[in-house]
């Protein structure tokens, strides 16, 4: 490990936890402005599409690019960041790693807030599985030229409340449900979730945080599993990138 990528390692947890601040400050700016302006957009949606929420995340992943190695000419995020789909002509990926004409990675962040949970809960689900099938069937096809396989990485943010945490009931009028999720709060179902996703390898890694809209302002959040960690998410992805670096 090199020294710059030992030094970003050593101060994960403080760079995370910035990220996580950066995100419930915007978020607050965002839903101020828009009342302000008196464009509401209906609600507590603008938590949703203000767009920068994620802005921390994003640049935590490039200091963890730069470490590695990668130049940073080669790192892309906001623009440049469609891929060829096989299902639909590009997708729109949150941070790129393209060098040489070849796709070294293909991160999604995502986040979700209360109060609503149910409905969106399912659109996040279906949206990262349905980006993993429509990467990897591309992939399969030579869409991305002579690429080594990618790494094709998840970070979701959850918000820590009543809400999340309550257990929920599943309707069984046919079949029962797997075990796991039997009573799971929308946190412990987005925990088995992301596991899922990368125990049937639809991505390399993922990483799941939450954190309350208190304290998470302050800079603080929970790692609900270890192996859904930041730290192990940016082990697999610096290791990843420093064999092509």
């Amino acid at each position: 490990m090199s020294m710059k990528l030992d030094e970003v390692m050593r101060d994960l947890p403080t760079r995370t936890g910035r990220a996580v601040a950066h995100y419930w400050k915007t978020r607050v700016g965002q839903k101020e402005r828009q009342q302000q302006t008196g464009k509401a957009d209906q609600g507590l949606r603008s938590a949703v599409t203000g767009g920068a929420q994620m802005d921390g995340f994003i640049g935590l992943l490039k200091d963890l690019t730069s470490a590695a190695g990668v130049p940073e000419q080669c790192v892309f995020s906001k623009k440049a960041v469609e891929l060829p789909g096989f299902f639909r002509p590009t997708k729109e990926w949150d941070l790129l790693v393209v060098r040489d004409k070849k796709l070294f990675a293909a991160i999604e962040a995502k986040s979700q807030v209360g109060p609503s949970f149910g409905n969106n809960f399912n659109n996040r689900t279906e949206e990262a599985m349905g980006s993993a099938l429509d990467i990897w069937t591309a992939f399969r096809e030579h869409a991305y030229l002579a690429s080594p396989q990618p790494f094709v990485g998840y970070i979701f943010m959850l918000e820590d409340c009543d809400a999340s945490n309550r257990p929920v009931r599943v309707q069984e009028p046919h079949f029962r449900v797997f075990p796991e999720f039997v009573d799971a709060s929308y946190l412990r179902r987005y925990e088995v979730f992301c596991r899922k996703l990368v125990l049937e390898r639809h991505y390399t890694a993922a990483a799941f945080i939450s954190s309350t809209a208190e304290d998470g302002i302050h800079g603080r959040f929970s790692t609900p599993a270890e192996d859904l960690s930041v730290e192990r998410f940016a082990r697999a992805l610096t290791a990843h990138l420093a064999a092509f670096a």
